[in-house]
């Protein structure tokens, strides 16, 4: 494991030698205007000492252009050619950008995947990191160059190109980080990370700390925060990660193992995810095993369900609800309509007009009034809840989608804006 201390601050004597890996999305590399903004950051990196890599993903939309083109020319899916023609846009914006760098006077080398040491398994286009051999890029920067690395691909034990997924160039970005044992910088559109979605809380506040563990379970309830695997990532080598917005020069959020300033607040975030139905197995047989086979049959379609449920009822009968995400509800449905007919249950059924919205603090579990002061802060409002869940950083209730939105701003306005518990 790599451990890492670290200061967050501009001073040029503080940061000199130390290593950081900026990630860049491609909506910050549209155009020949966003690349010397791209780059006049860079500059700025280097003037406070940083030895410095960049991973940058596609361009704008050129990853949807490809797809496109992908499927213009063929209607059958083959996942090994999508992941050759995928990585080519990386590798575009990757010269681009290294070219731009070198007319403002910066030294600069770019690096595709295999060149920058990135090794991974698993499905095309869903590829698992299982190696960074940083030395290549290690050197370059080590010759005062800025290594620009294309992100969201690697290359498989077979020699194969393989992209990551989504969230793909924040988790090379964050691996490589790891790797060298450095900071990893991700500039989004947006600066930071809130509190609430702005488009539905219009008072949201930027969070400037968060735990490792409370961005992960933002990530995993819905927020559009970063993805959960790349916080694992960070979390498991202890890099640090700051997010910012590439267009202004508002701060950011840093994610870190340990929050080293007291906030006040037991809840910091209030996340709403509308992307869940709710399925119920109705009437399922209390005998061993039911719920394993159930469930062993959703994982085998790549099913993953959330917030399980199992009621008691009487004679020997069970009802087991649980929630899916939208995508998979025809799936699911089609899964748990075989299993009830081969174990006899009674039914089964689903609702798509329901949404999640949880409280997430890593302070939540030390404060048991919690929960009582969420169900009536939705009580007070009217809000019926259908389901709960509860762990030690999230609170979670299960309301109709009308009146989800209400359900946020009650809840961060008594929690964040008021700083109740």
């Amino acid at each position: 494991m790599i451990i890492m201390k670290w200061v967050a601050c501009d001073n040029t004597d503080e940061n000199r030698g130390k290593t950081a890996v900026l990630k860049f999305g491609g909506r910050l590399l549209t155009d020949n205007g966003h690349i010397r903004r791209v780059a006049e950051v860079i500059r700025r990196y280097l003037d406070k000492g940083y030895r410095l890599s960049v991973i940058i993903s596609s361009m704008g939309d050129t990853t949807d252009r490809l797809i496109e083109m992908a499927n213009d020319v063929s209607d059958d899916f083959d996942g090994r050619e999508m992941d050759q023609l995928l990585a080519t846009g990386g590798q575009q914006s990757v010269a681009l950008l290294a070219l731009a760098l070198k007319r403002e006077g910066i030294s600069a080398q770019s690096f595709t995947a295999a060149q920058a040491g990135f090794r991974a398994n698993g499905f095309p286009m869903e590829g698992r990191i299982y190696r960074v051999d940083p030395s290549s890029v290690t050197a370059a920067m080590d010759a005062g160059m800025v290594a620009v690395v294309a992100g969201f691909q690697a290359i498989t034990g077979d020699g194969d190109v393989i992209t990551l997924g989504r969230g793909g160039t924040d988790l090379s970005a964050v691996a490589l980080a790891a790797a060298l044992g450095g900071e990893c910088h991700i500039f989004k559109e947006a600066g930071g990370i809130l509190s609430a979605d702005p488009d539905v809380v219009r008072s949201a506040s930027r969070l400037d700390y968060l735990e490792y563990s409370e961005c992960m379970e933002l990530s995993i309830l819905g927020a559009k925060v970063l993805k959960a695997r790349s916080v694992e990532v960070a979390a498991r080598y202890e890099a640090p990660i700051y997010v910012a917005s590439g267009f202004t020069e508002e701060g950011g959020t840093w994610i870190v193992k340990n929050n080293p300033v007291s906030e006040g607040l037991v809840v910091k975030g209030v996340v709403l995810d509308s992307g869940v139905a709710k399925v119920v197995m109705m009437g399922v047989p209390d005998v061993p095993g039911v719920a394993g086979r159930l469930f062993s049959n959703l994982a085998e379609r790549s099913i993953g369900p959330e917030m399980i449920i199992q009621n008691n009822m009487r004679g020997g009968l069970n009802d087991i609800g649980f929630l899916v995400k939208k995508e998979s509800l025809d799936d699911t449905i089609e899964v748990c309509r075989d299993f009830a007919r081969n174990i006899d249950a009674q039914g089964v059924s689903f609702n798509t007009e329901i949404s999640r919205v949880s409280i997430v603090g890593a302070g939540i579990a030390n404060h048991p009034e919690v929960p009582s002061r969420m169900f009536n802060v939705l009580a007070g409002e009217g809000i019926n809840i259908d389901m709960i869940a509860a762990t030690a950083l999230a609170v979670t209730c299960v309301v109709a989608s009308p009146r989800a939105e209400d359900a946020v701003r009650a809840l961060h306005a008594h929690f964040i804006e008021e700083g109740e518990i």
